[in-house]
């Protein structure tokens, strides 16, 4: 259904097929994805020590408003990360701020964490039980005064409806966003949040999402204040501000987050770095390019112990989970193991 009409979404600005789909998921216009192979050993694992029938899930910039996460997890998804949200209603940056790079397979966005606010979205969540792992993005207004009194109110607001809570310091498209993997900064954000957890007697635990863009001395500093701050799981990677030179799409050079298939090698490279240094003690999520069995197979060998897409689901369709389970299982019996655990990290 969706290669028959994907020439003519594509015909559609990118931002407004987006809002299609979510509408059409909100409505139950697109339907719930056949799963023969629903609770397959190979795929199940655990994630904040509640079962997933799968490790895959939505990457957040999908469901930005909590509207359809229940509709994502009939799709087929292990958990959902929705977001990012910031404390106030914020429009984002002016459009056009999406774009589709076709021959590439990537999108370009420099929409600027566009969302209703915390205080919507949590009313929302919380009139609408989640069908399972519900992970919520949160980031600073672009306005804000103070980024980590941000932080520490979007906590606030979502320390009981949320499974975990990640902390956003990575989009390229709110500035000064990324200083916070200085290795000082992101102490003192952690610490930060660590106080009011510990003021809440809050057992939520916390992701840290990075930029693909940082160099080898920032991955050792960042592992450092991830490790000494406790942090459960840290997702790699967000959206790239660089890696154009290899894109042919006239609209290359567009300013914003790069996602897809460009980013998919560099992404899985620091996927290894990260995974060579915390030797297990955090968990990684891997993000970037994943569109298929193969994709999803190299990054669990690089290390992750889940995955989260968006882009792929663009290029792919509503049934890319069904379609990444059945490659992937094919290459796992081949291995002959009995769970996808066995091969991460043994690239």
């Amino acid at each position: 259904m969706f290669s028959n009409l994907r020439s003519l979404i594509f015909k559609l600005d990118p931002e407004i097929a987006h809002n299609l789909a979510i509408k059409s998921l909100k409505f139950n216009l697109v339907p719930n994805i056949l799963n023969e192979k629903k609770n397959n050993p190979l795929f199940k694992t655990e994630l904040f020590k509640k079962s997933l029938e799968n490790p895959f899930g939505v990457a957040a910039g999908f469901d930005k408003n909590a509207e359809v996460y229940n509709s994502l997890f009939k799709l087929g998804f292990g958990f959902v990360e929705v977001g990012t949200i910031t404390p106030l209603k914020q429009y984002g940056n002016p459009k056009p701020r999406v774009f589709r790079l076709l021959e590439d397979e990537a999108l370009i966005n420099r929409l600027g964490f566009n969302n209703l606010g915390s205080s919507n979205v949590v009313d929302r969540i919380k009139s609408n039980q989640p069908l399972g792992l519900l992970g919520i993005n949160v980031g600073p207004n672009k306005d804000t005064k103070n980024k980590l009194v941000d932080y520490v109110n979007c906590f606030k607001t979502f320390n009981d409806v949320a499974d975990y809570i990640t902390v956003n310091i990575s989009s390229p498209n709110t500035e000064d966003l990324r200083s916070f993997h200085e290795q000082e900064k992101l102490d003192e954000l952690l610490q930060t949040i660590d106080k009011e957890k510990h003021n809440l007697k809050s057992k939520t635990p916390l992701a840290v999402k990075i930029s693909p863009d940082i160099d080898d001395k920032e991955i050792n500093k960042i592992s450092e204040v991830l490790l000494s701050n406790n942090i459960e799981v840290i997702i790699v990677s967000n959206t790239s501000d660089s890696s154009r030179d290899d894109l042919t799409n006239i609209q290359r050079h567009q300013k914003g987050g790069l996602s897809g298939k460009p980013i998919q090698k560099k992404s899985t490279k620091l996927i290894n770095r990260f995974y060579k240094i915390l030797k297990g003690r955090i968990k990684i999520i891997g993000v970037g390019g994943v569109d298929s069995g193969k994709s999803a197979y190299e990054k669990f060998l690089a290390g992750a112990d889940y995955i989260q897409l968006y882009t792929g689901m663009v290029f792919r369709g509503p049934s890319i989970v069904s379609m990444i389970k059945k490659e992937l299982s094919e290459l796992l019996l081949k291995d002959g193991v009995k769970n996808f655990t066995e091969i991460i990290g043994k690239k």
